[in-house]
């Protein structure tokens, strides 16, 4: 993309440049970082691959993720809330929790529609945003959608405008996604979520959607079989950066650092997400062998795994698992709080059993 001088962010950005870009996206720099983030994910992909259940810590990961990516839309509640309210069968009254809980959704309907037909579409798009947001809106076709800075107020970019427009840049974008072309897929990765956000195609829940999309391309292209990264944690650490490096590009035409940051986010999160499986498997293989110490009874490797799957369990979800009837599997659970392995909580009219030690490695940042 050639630099783009005197960028005035009042104007609407209807010339957004089509993609790919004409500008050098690969250099030598570039190419060396998208080894050091491509063996990093592998590293992850094959840990996952290799646990005795691979979705064993998926619904963890994306509670964790579905939390973040909320909160970098200031959209804020605790991971802890979130645990319960995925296990707790009360109605959630709390609106932030319940959007947060959607985004839950609207990743797994997209990781679903991707299994049965592996395509990015603007109808997808729009699905993942009508998911997250629970409504039915569509295309942005209103003008006057202007990105300010919070603490100033200032326009920092007015995105392109036109319901039409819109559709043609996400047309585009589509072309790009499915081409046949020689651009590394991590490359590749990060100039499509610069390009979805420089659309901005929606009033609400682009960020979002956008970072849905992110994971929806990895397992697309099988860079990683389940949507086991937790992106948007990168994201909070260094978010002036990501604001930062996305203006580079659009008032600069500047994709090296947007690049650079977009690899080391990849690489970054799949190294901390491979350390903390790996001490995951560690506390379970260690609680495992205590438990079968002290309660060789009741001991199953079958309930290992449910105690491991969220930091929250009940009594209907070891029935569920066919672990045994209510009161066998309610017992079991008060034997192993009267053990010290979990502590019980009343929430509503539910008794939920928090395995304290794994919450305190997933809240390891």
């Amino acid at each position: 993309m050639s630099q783009k001088k005197n960028y005035n962010p009042e104007i609407p950005y209807n010339a957004l440049p089509l993609l790919p870009p004409d500008t050098e996206i690969e250099n030598t720099m570039i190419l060396k970082k998208t080894i050091a983030a491509s063996r990093a994910l592998s590293e992850l992909k094959g840990a996952i691959t290799n646990l005795p259940n691979p979705t064993l810590f998926i619904d963890t990961i994306n509670l964790q993720e579905a939390q973040a990516s909320s909160a970098i839309e200031n959209i804020i509640t605790t991971q802890d809330e979130l645990f319960k309210a995925s296990i707790a069968d009360r109605k959630n009254d709390n609106p932030a929790t319940k959007e947060v809980m959607h985004y839950k959704d609207a990743l797994w309907y997209g990781v679903g529609q991707i299994d049965n037909r592996p395509i990015l579409t603007t109808n997808l798009f729009i699905a993942l945003m009508q998911i997250i947001k629970e409504n039915q809106s569509g295309i942005r076709n209103a003008p006057g959608t202007q990105l300010k800075n919070p603490a100033t107020n200032t326009v920092v970019y007015t995105p392109p405008e036109g319901e039409n427009v819109i559709r043609e840049k996400l047309k585009n974008l589509e072309d790009f996604i499915h081409a046949e072309d020689n651009i590394d897929p991590l490359v590749k990765m990060a100039i499509i979520h610069y390009q979805f956000e420089a659309i901005h195609p929606f009033f609400d829940g682009n960020g979002r959607t956008g970072r849905i999309i992110l994971l929806l391309y990895l397992k697309m292209t099988e860079l990683m079989d389940l949507p086991a990264l937790y992106l948007s944690n990168y994201i909070i650490q260094h978010k002036d950066k990501y604001y930062t490096n996305l203006r580079k590009v659009t008032e600069e035409g500047n994709w090296q650092d947007w690049i650079m940051y977009m690899l080391d986010m990849v690489e970054q999160t799949a190294l901390k997400g491979r350390h903390q499986i790996a001490e995951i498997e560690t506390l379970m293989a260690e609680m495992g062998k205590d438990i079968q110490q002290k309660l060789p009874k009741i001991y199953s490797k079958d309930l290992m795994e449910e105690l491991f799957r969220l930091p929250y369990t009940k009594r209907n979800q070891l029935e569920k698992a066919g672990l045994g009837n209510l009161k066998t599997v309610g017992n079991y659970l008060k034997e192993l709080e009267s053990e010290g392995f979990l502590k019980s909580e009343q929430v509503g009219k539910e008794k939920l059993y928090l395995n304290f030690k794994l919450l305190q490695v997933l809240k390891v940042k």
